[in-house]
């Protein structure tokens, strides 16, 4: 089932959005078309389950542009 995939996955990679990304990258990357989609993303779920593809880090999280101050000019 998907679903036992899918949470031994999240075991390994806790974070469910980096868990979502990781898995559609690699389902992109070693998906052929002559084989369903739902088969690739179950290979792909099971390889990570099995610490595959775990080395993955979030991004450095930039900081905002500073906001320059709103010049609001008065109504003609």
């Amino acid at each position: 089932m998907r679903s036992e995939l899918i949470f031994s996955a999240s075991e390994r990679i806790e974070n469910r959005f980096l868990l979502a990304t990781v898995v559609m990258r690699a389902v992109r990357k070693l998906h052929i078309t002559s084989t369903r989609t739902e088969d690739t993303a179950n290979r792909v779920l099971s390889e990570v389950a099995g610490g595959r593809y775990v080395s993955v880090k979030l991004p450095a999280i930039k900081p905002a542009p500073a906001i320059e101050a709103l010049l609001i000019a008065p109504a003609a």
